[in-house]
């Protein structure tokens, strides 16, 4: 049953944060580090012991949120990540309970790629299908295996069901690719006319999938590179340099047949818009580039940005992860930067915010996480500390009293 209303806000007040005057955004979970829920104590003892499970290797990426239930995905970017896909319970009993492997561990012990390898992320449609990221890749930040192909499932989250599982065809899957970030574009009221765009952040590519009849194509162009000034970053002290492009996308207000997809790549400070219609045809890959375009000014010197979503009323939503804050912009205003508005700034809590989606509750929540990535990958985690959260936003009190407020 959908959590709504006051059973909402009751379950967010037991996280201990709540929604008062600037203060919209609080902490769901936390972790120092990353455990699961094995089914006794000694399954647990016994990954630990033969190195299947090495806790200060596992990394929360993606967030999903779908009724009572958080999804959080753990990519296998080092040994020792036992399950790749989790879930947590929104109504919180312990801020760091471990997480429950999805659907269940035999999902993540399948040989042959017939289970999950290395889940990347993931976004749920307003049909509660959860579409799936599986890079098919393990240990990328040791010594790289390409297990199985990069693979997109669509999974029924009322019945926990795979409904699909849809390799990406190898021709649009590039030496180097490193396919990182998906959104369904789901119009009708059955979902029946659904596609997914799926970002490649190392050789600048838009994949896109067509439920209907399980097809993919793929558009390139120059706007998915990254700025060279924008792929130099400093992060508490931290130096370290990342050339990814494509990566955040959001999509706007479907009107008059057609919405736009908004889209930048993580190092860079521009963002950029193309009507869905054009992705949407396959037939227009080669003859399409003018029909990608900048929307507006620069965010500026550290405006990299990992995610983005749009609100039911327009509010785009976006992680500076080179400022520890969350932005805002109104899309019916110009995008420069006198309309762009951060609304959550901690160094704390907000180191490296990742991913950030908005729900399909009523009233809405957006979800994010922050995993310190750039520690984790040169491997300087604090395991005494807490890394790793689920934050959770009124997307509504977020936007008001200032230039992101809308009318609605």
């Amino acid at each position: 049953m959908a959590i709504k209303g006051l059973i909402l806000l009751s379950v967010l007040w037991s996280a201990n944060a709540y929604f008062a005057n600037n203060k919209v955004i609080g902490t769901l979970y936390r972790w120092k580090q990353i455990d699961f829920e094995y089914p006794s104590p000694q399954d647990r003892q016994t990954a630990l012991d033969n190195g299947e499970f090495i806790q200060l290797n596992v990394i929360p990426l993606g967030v999903e949120r779908w009724k009572d239930r958080v999804f959080v995905s753990t990519p296998r970017w080092k040994k020792g990540v036992p399950a790749t896909l989790s879930s947590v319970p929104v109504d919180v009993q312990d801020e760091s309970a471990p997480l429950r492997p999805f659907p269940n561990w035999e999902w993540h012990k399948a040989d042959n790629c017939t289970g999950f390898t290395s889940v990347f992320r993931m976004n749920v449609d307003h049909c509660g299908v959860m579409w799936v990221l599986d890079s098919g890749q393990v240990e990328a930040f040791e010594t790289p295996q390409q297990l199985c192909p990069p693979t997109l499932l669509a999974i029924d989250l009322e019945t926990d069901t795979v409904l699909g599982r849809y390799p990406i065809p190898q021709e649009y899957v590039l030496q180097n690719s490193l396919i990182t970030n998906i959104i369904v574009d789901s119009r009708d009221a059955l979902c029946k006319d659904v596609h997914v765009y799926i970002a490649d952040a190392w050789r600048f590519g838009l994949i896109v999938y067509r439920a209907s009849d399980s097809a993919f194509w793929r558009f390139n162009h120059y706007s998915f590179y990254p700025e060279p000034l924008l792929s130099n970053y400093t992060l508490h002290g931290l130096n370290y340099q990342w050339s990814d492009g494509l990566f955040g996308m959001s999509l706007g207000k479907f009107q008059n047949g057609d919405r736009p997809l908004y889209y930048h790549s993580m190092s860079s400070s521009l963002e950029f818009y193309v009507s869905t219609s054009v992705i949407r045809d396959p037939t227009r890959v080669s003859n399409s580039v003018s029909e990608f375009k900048l929307l507006g000014e620069s965010r500026g010197d550290e405006g990299q940005v990992s995610a983005a979503a749009v609100d039911r009323n327009g509010v785009m939503f976006f992680n500076l992860i080179s400022q520890d804050s969350i932005g805002c912009w109104n899309t019916l205003r110009p995008y420069r930067k006198e309309n762009l508005y951060i609304v959550a700034k901690n160094n704390s809590t907000l180191v490296f915010p990742n991913d950030l989606r908005l729900d399909h509750e009523v009233p809405q929540t957006g979800w994010i996480i922050t995993n310190r990535l750039p520690f984790y990958q040169f491997n300087l985690i604090d395991p005494n500390r807490y890394n790793y959260r689920v934050l959770f936003l009124d997307p509504v009190e977020a936007s008001k009293y200032n230039i992101c407020e809308t009318s609605n």
